[in-house]
């Protein structure tokens, strides 16, 4: 185990334990983005998913510091225990109340603490084994439709949901189908740190250099590759700009390199650290977002959109629901491969008043202001709550909706159409794009 500093409770709120399918080193994103905050005011206990290996016996964690306040745990498990979801998670949630507790490394670090979960997956081993005042699910994608997802990820989900005190949703649409199943749901759209992504706008940031001599127009994107893009409109978008640069920067996930288009103007540069986004956002002529219209994407809400805002690009998207009803106009949508092609040729063009408003959304846009409005939903959560006990396997659950009474959650959300809305109506593993 690293040795790490310890942070001690003194100002009344509650620490966090948090259970991710994401690395934390992976691309930087909504977990990585509100957790380094809350950080800042109380400690925040990530855990990953296992990793397995043959010669290890027993399990141990590894832990440290990414981020001030923040301890990552990667829990290191036997081979063995690979095939066993709920054993293997066993095994962690011992190896946990061992750091946690008395004569842990962590000892008090942790008393009193939150649960919050961004995959359903460990909430039946997880819920009630540290003492938690309460539970939060932070649903950032429908994770149950992306591609190897496991067969019980519902059901987890719903066990979920039945005990948790409050859930966050990334996207609207999220938001108007797990409202059916809560009665305390709030939509939090993405946020942007507008200052980072501010750097592509200024004469002093240099621009990366695989791309400082490509031929123009560049267009470009950053994020996850995976089966969320459309890899028949890169394909295409290369095709018909032959003169120009296609560039994707991003690492792959559960897609085979061997199946991405490749055009001698098309540019798979995988991952880049998250500090170095502004210079390769400075580079691009548009910025794209060419997601596939599949049940992968139905829910999503790109964190992405607001970053390409503040850097001051044009940005052209397929018909992604969330990102239809949030960034239209500033955001150009095209409903077709041919419509796409027309968009970007058009976004070549300079229109200083979709990017001036594309700047002051993403300004306006904190999550700063996303982590406090959260950060008061758990405390009213906190204490409302009865004391906790475990839900039914054959029941909706304590906080499931009736036909009579359906979700009366909040939606907030983020983008020049999305304002602080209240609905009496409401409508997982792999990574975000």
């Amino acid at each position: 185990m690293a040795s790490v500093a310890r942070t001690t409770v003194n100002d009344g709120r509650h620490p966090l334990i948090v259970h991710s399918h994401l690395r934390w080193d992976f691309v930087w994103q909504r977990p990585q983005q509100i957790l380094s905050r809350f950080g800042r005011s109380r400690p925040v206990l990530y855990v990953e998913e296992p990793v397995f290996a043959d010669d290890v016996s027993g399990g141990s964690l590894d832990v440290s510091q990414p981020a001030p306040g923040v301890y990552r745990v990667v829990p290191r498990l036997g081979a063995e225990l690979r095939e066993s979801y709920d054993d293997a998670a066993a095994r962690v949630r011992s190896l946990l109340v061992a750091l946690l507790g008395e004569g842990g490394h962590l000892a008090g670090t942790f008393d009193d603490a939150v649960q919050w979960f961004y995959t359903p997956m460990p909430a039946r081993t997880m819920i009630g084994a540290f003492g938690e005042c309460a539970v939060v699910y932070d649903c950032m994608d429908e994770l149950a439709q992306f591609r190897f997802a496991p067969s019980d990820l519902g059901a987890r989900e719903r066990h979920l949901m039945a005990a948790a005190d409050v859930v966050f949703t990334g996207g609207y649409q999220l938001y108007t189908s797990k409202a059916r199943h809560h009665d305390n749901v709030h939509f939090f759209g993405c946020g942007v740190d507008a200052g980072h992504f501010g750097l592509a706008r200024s004469a002093e940031t240099v621009v990366a250099p695989e791309l400082a001599d490509l031929p123009t127009p560049v267009l470009g994107y950053f994020g996850v590759v995976d089966e969320r893009l459309d890899y028949e409109l890169i394909a295409r978008l290369a095709d018909a700009f032959p003169t120009g640069s296609v560039v994707i920067v991003g690492p792959l996930a559960k897609v085979d390199p061997r199946e991405l288009p490749q055009r001698p103007n098309i540019h798979w540069l995988g991952q880049r650290a998250y500090g170095d986004l502004p210079r390769y956002v400075k580079g691009f002529d548009v910025c794209l977002m060419p997601f596939a219209l599949n049940e992968a994407t139905e829910f999503i809400n790109p964190t992405k959109t607001l970053e390409y805002m503040a850097a001051g690009k044009p940005i052209v998207s397929t018909a992604v629901p969330d990102v239809v009803r949030n960034f239209v106009p500033i955001v150009r949508v095209a409903d077709s491969i041919d419509a796409f092609i027309v968009e970007v040729r058009s976004a070549l063009t300079p229109d200083v008043e979709r990017i001036e408003a594309g700047v002051a959304c993403a300004r306006g846009s904190s999550w700063e202001s996303i982590v406090a409005s959260m950060d008061r939903l758990v405390a009213t959560a906190v204490r409302a709550r009865t004391p906790w006990s475990a839900p039914s396997e054959t029941t909706q659950g304590r906080h499931a909706t009736t036909t009579a009474r359906v979700g009366a959650g909040t939606a907030t959300g983020t983008g020049p159409s999305a304002q602080t809305r209240s609905s009496s109506h409401g409508e997982a593993a792999s990574t975000r794009a």
